[in-house]
């Protein structure tokens, strides 16, 4: 497949689904007051954390099963080939996700605008994403404005080609309710309040403004002489020059003396009891400010993350924090992905692998993978456990530890650490991972005959009977705070360790796995091995899981009773 073919392909079908939507939508001008707030600081982070959290996300082609279930394709599949094009690779699609984050938050709509290369075989294409604001019509033909500039993005006709270079025009929005064409968000839902948060801010501003510059009127006895300046000659404009110096002081420099310590007069001692101050202070300048929070409240209430996010995390420890984070990726992250995805589908990905006669294309789709958004923060140390129960290469730990390909060891490091092994007292440090291409011969269970299928399901009940009562038992603990309990007995129980943080002195201070391994003898008669070598197996395995936050994987069970499998249940 030629980028030639793509740009042609994606040039029928584009624009004429493009021009169609645009005539279509009926927001546009309550999606241009959305936009005037989104300098507003609590707009602003909001949609800024949706952006950057969609950053995040992976783009890659699919496989859909059963309806619902999503299966990478292959590298080298051409629907791979034309998802991985996208906006020129990872780093351009983890923009353009950034990009439509921002839109779809405020907004709730973004054009995706694809402007070919001059030579549409050769050169990359370059992508956009505009807003709703840089969108227009003229006549028949759309106009975006990129970088300043307009860009004229032609309407297709069946019975005319459009030339290869013309650029495309994806609309992507997120359908109201009411009407389907019609874009809706949070802000678009918070119009009035928004509003209101402006004219409270503005009440503030003035407030404090008044405050510094408006601090009342100064009644003093008829009579009272003030001192004056040779140059002005007048007691009365003197002390106007001083009140208006010290007031634009103030505005000027709020934090300086004069918009705190008062001016000091001094006039006869028997006129001071009758000097008094009028100030033109109200109610309403302390309720101002209460109308405001309790405006900024609503707004993050109606956005669709949890409050806490805009509000702060100061009270939240750090179970509750991630059960924010997953909450947030479910609610806010996700739905918006989807969009996003299935807007490349329809209106990218189905034409261009029809244009290739793929049969098949409705099962195929672009996907996004949210996986990293959800991943603990000690990944790091994850990373090394479970390396160490043989479940990740040493690539996959190289990766998540900070190191790139450069530090895997040499041909030579390799032999050393072997010659180390064959010869402990040469003094040199032996070092513990022994990269090789052949079967590491350290594995617990390399070198050993299969072990029985029959012991090795009965292991995994065992395991996940454990851990399923540690995780009832931690629903009690202080790793799970009551507010965080209604949440948490929607996971299932045998995973909840991998959402809370438990350290390893814990599982036995909470007795997380007392009582879990009463069956462990009868098992181990039934396949002939020491009951306590297998208890002791399994229990440090479901203590390394829970304190490494790890889920159990039934493929590591081997490896796990492996220093049982030789020995011989006493007689």
């Amino acid at each position: 497949m030629t980028r030639k073919e793509i740009t042609a392909a994606a040039s029928r079908y584009t624009a004429t689904g493009s021009k169609k939507q645009a005539a279509q939508s009926g927001t546009q001008g309550d999606q241009v007051r959305a936009w005037s707030f989104y300098r507003t600081p609590e707009v602003r982070s909001f949609a800024n954390w949706i952006g950057n959290a969609m950053s995040g996300a992976l783009l890659y082609a699919g496989h859909t099963t059963n309806g619902t279930d999503i299966e990478r394709l292959p590298d080298n599949h051409p629907a791979s080939v034309i998802v991985a094009e996208i906006a020129g690779g990872p780093q351009g699609q983890a923009q353009l996700l950034r990009e439509y984050g921002r839109h779809l938050a405020v907004a709730g709509e973004g054009w995706t605008v694809i402007r070919p290369g001059k030579d549409p075989g050769k050169d990359r294409m370059d992508w956009h994403v505009v807003s709703v604001l840089e969108m227009s019509r003229k006549g028949t033909n759309l106009e975006a404005t990129i970088d300043g500039e307009p860009v004229a993005i032609p309407a297709a006709d069946p019975d005319k080609k459009v030339p290869d270079t013309a650029p495309i025009a994806i609309r992507v929005w997120d359908p109201s309710p009411e009407i389907h064409q019609n874009a809706d968000s949070p802000v678009l839902g918070s119009l009035n309040e928004l509003e209101e948060l402006r004219l409270l801010s503005a009440a503030v501003r003035a407030v404090t403004l008044s405050r510094l510059t408006g601090r009342g009127i100064l009644v003093v006895p008829k009579g009272t002489r003030f001192p004056s300046t040779p140059v002005q000659g007048n007691e009365e404009d003197d002390l106007i020059d001083v009140f208006m110096e010290v007031a634009e002081t103030a505005i000027r420099d709020p934090s300086s003396a004069a918009a705190t310590v008062p001016i000091i007069l001094e006039v006869p001692a028997e006129m001071v009891g009758n000097i008094q101050r009028l100030t033109f202070e109200s109610n309403f300048d302390e309720l101002a400010i209460q109308l405001r929070a309790e405006n900024i409240r609503r707004f993050a209430t109606a956005a669709d993350i949890p409050a806490e996010f805009l509000l702060g995390l100061g009270d939240v420890n750090h179970w509750g924090q991630w059960g924010l984070t997953q909450e947030a990726v479910r609610l806010g992250i996700v739905p918006r992905l989807d969009i996003v995805t299935q807007a490349y589908t329809k209106f990218w990905l189905h034409p261009l692998l029809e244009s290739q006669s793929i049969q098949g294309i409705h099962e195929l789709v672009v996907a996004a993978d949210s996986s990293p958004l959800r991943v603990r923060t000690n990944r790091s140390q994850t990373a090394v456990q479970v390396f160490e129960l043989g479940a990740i290469s040493a690539r996959a730990l190289r990766r998540e530890t900070g190191f790139d390909e450069s530090d895997a060891p040499t041909a030579d490091d390799i032999a050393d650490r072997r010659r180390n092994k064959e010869s402990p007292d040469s003094g040199t440090e032996k070092l513990p991972v022994d990269e090789t291409n052949d079967e590491p011969d350290t594995l617990p269970a390399s070198g050993a005959p299969p072990i029985n299928e029959g012991l090795l399901a009965a292991a995994d009940g065992l395991i996940w009977a454990a851990l399923s009562a540690a995780g009832e038992k931690l629903r009690r603990t202080p790793a799970c705070p009551r507010s965080q309990r209604a949440q948490a007995r929607e996971v299932q129980a045998a995973e909840l360790h991998t959402l809370l943080r438990v350290e390893a002195v814990q599982v036995e201070q909470w007795r997380l796995l007392d009582g879990a391994w009463t069956r462990t003898p009868e098992v181990a008669h039934r396949y002939g091995m020491d009951p306590e070598c297998l208890a002791d197996s399994l229990d440090t395995y479901c203590r390394e899981l829970i304190a490494a936050g790890i889920p159990h994987n039934y493929a590591v069970v081997p490896a796990a009773i492996s220093s049982c499998t030789g020995t011989v249940a006493a007689a």
